[in-house]
């Protein structure tokens, strides 16, 4: 499959997405520069996380008006299949391609250690091949990752199983306790009502290479690839 991944100015987590696609997973990435005009055939576009624009004004709300998200908006708007992770989550909220919003944390504090989470539907190509009894440990690293809804959007992506991942504790127990930035009931991630946009705040990236004694995000990365090619 031919993965493209988006590059902005502040970026700092492209790399470890395309290592992750090219040498862990053996698949073909292209580098999309932000003023790109052309997503160079890319079947599944990631936007990955860091610090778009030094996150100026809010998080991902410059970033949402590179030329290349024009190209980007287009093609999740045709079916294509589009990611964002961290800061990539926030450019879609902001480019309106995923309800909702990523505000600062209730701590007020920037946020930088593992958490666990929980797949919250099968309905989806980035859990569908993860035990939802499973608890993934992955990395968060963010200052704005506290997830808001309306209650009118909250209930209608509830109704129609959009959350893909809620922050839960090491068995599994979804818990105020475990909810690390303060966002609406736990949720880590949700995906569009089309099913072909995902994003959410952890960084599986970080946690898919032996080396970094953490493979728990490879459940996500082979759950696109095995429904891909099904």
């Amino acid at each position: 499959m031919k993965f493209g991944v988006v590059i902005f100015p502040g970026s700092n987590c492209d790399e470890d997405i395309i290592h992750v696609l090219e040498k862990v997973m053996g698949q073909q990435v292209v580098r999309l520069w932000h003023k790109d005009h052309d997503l160079q055939g890319a079947e599944f576009v990631i936007l990955p996380g860091g610090f778009s624009f030094g996150d100026y004004l809010r998080s991902g709300a410059i970033a949402r008006f590179s030329p290349i998200m024009e190209q980007v908006i287009q093609f999740a708007n045709n079916g294509g299949y589009v990611l964002g992770i961290c800061n990539g989550f926030q450019i879609l909220t902001e480019a309106g391609l995923l309800p909702g919003a990523l505000l600062h944390n209730n701590t007020r504090k920037f946020i930088c250690r593992n958490i666990h989470m929980i797949a919250q539907t099968g309905d989806s190509l980035v859990t569908a091949q993860i035990d939802p009894q499973r608890a993934l440990k992955i990395p968060v690293a963010h200052g704005e990752g506290n997830y808001f809804a309306e209650p009118d959007v909250l209930k209608q992506i509830n109704d129609n199983n959009q959350v893909l991942f809620r922050y839960c504790d090491e068995a599994g127990n979804i818990t105020a306790d475990a909810n690390p930035n303060g966002s609406l009931e736990n949720i880590a991630g949700v995906t569009n009502a089309n099913r072909n946009v995902f994003g959410f705040m952890p960084h599986p990236e970080r946690a898919a290479d032996s080396l970094l004694a953490n493979e728990d995000g490879l459940a996500i990365f082979e759950s696109i690839l095995s429904m891909v090619k099904a």
